[in-house]
């Protein structure tokens, strides 16, 4: 059995060695500050340290739920990751099918290239952009759009109504692009005999994506929704923060938690806090994603994650 044992770890150690980096990382950046997550239950101080601080039980947590706005957050903050997430999904799928069905082979990269950018930008040149349409005085809308139809300028800083839509573009205009390149890369592992012999067949375009295409794709999209909804607590601080140029008037439809926790650190500096909302955000998304992947487990268990 040693001898046994002795060859197989002589046959997977250049295997190990590979694994050893990326191990490193996992240890040093996600298993080691674990330790940190007492600071959720202390008012922390630097001078009295980690463990020095005084311990003060669930307080940093009521933090979160002390005020009215705990329900207008929490029901922001998941409603729009539905909605980002069942937009971007189709919307990168089509494009996905798009560019992999409709375009040759040289003009694939340059669509992808395109599709790509967005996702590479920060939030603050995001933010600069839809100021560049959307500013009261200056903005492309105000000043060229509206005029054209006749309408009154819109005071779009100071309306909350309009943001929902707003918000949604922008993430979908930001995030398509990342979400179609996983599709478009799934799309090429297809076996291409499966076309072809469903083309010899007689079957339309359409009916070949529906019978061959779609159903190929079902592990890639149940994989990323549940890494998604695994998220579905935290929110693109940029976009809620820097694309609303974090206006008061909009606080109704752009506040989420982790921006009402970024205000109230600003104001009361207090870190402990900051930890509680982590820490009440991981568990959330972690209980979330037992529960998606057990339903897909019950529904199709070849395609759930565990």
């Amino acid at each position: 059995m040693k001898t046994k044992g002795k060859l197989r770890l002589k046959r997977y150690l250049p295997l190990y060695f590979l694994f050893l980096p990326g191990g490193l990382y996992l240890l040093i950046n996600n298993y080691i500050p674990l330790g940190g997550l007492v600071i959720a239950f202390k008012q922390y101080n630097v001078r009295d340290g980690l463990w020095g601080s005084p311990f003060v039980g669930l307080k940093n947590f009521k933090f979160l739920f002390a005020t009215g706005d705990a329900l207008l957050i929490t029901r922001n903050t998941i409603l729009y990751n539905v909605v980002f997430i069942t937009l971007n999904t189709v919307i990168g799928i089509v494009f996905a099918i798009f560019i992999c069905d409709a375009v040759s082979n040289r003009l694939k990269k340059v669509y992808q290239s395109v599709i790509l950018f967005p996702y590479l930008m920060s939030a603050v040149i995001l933010g600069y952009i839809v100021y560049a349409f959307l500013g009261t005085e200056n903005g492309i809308v105000n000043n060229t759009i509206l005029p054209l139809l006749g309408k009154e300028p819109i005071m779009w800083y100071q309306e909350a109504g309009y943001w929902p839509f707003i918000l949604t573009f922008a993430n979908m205009w930001k995030g398509t692009g990342y979400g179609c390149l996983l599709y478009i890369s799934a799309i090429n592992g297809i076996d291409t005999s499966l076309f072809e012999a469903a083309a010899l067949d007689g079957a339309s375009r359409w009916q070949r994506i529906k019978a061959i295409t779609l159903p190929s794709l079902v592990p890639t999209i149940i994989t990323t929704t549940l890494m998604h909804i695994g998220r579905i607590f935290y929110s693109d601080f940029g976009l809620f923060y820097q694309v609303p140029r974090n206006s008061g008037a909009l606080f109704r439809t752009t506040n989420v938690i982790d921006t009402y926790v970024y205000r109230g650190l600003m104001e009361q500096s207090n870190v402990g806090m900051s930890a509680a909302a982590g820490f009440y955000q991981s568990i959330i998304g972690f209980l979330l994603v037992v529960l998606a992947n057990y339903v897909v487990r019950k529904i199709s268990e070849e395609n759930a994650l565990f």
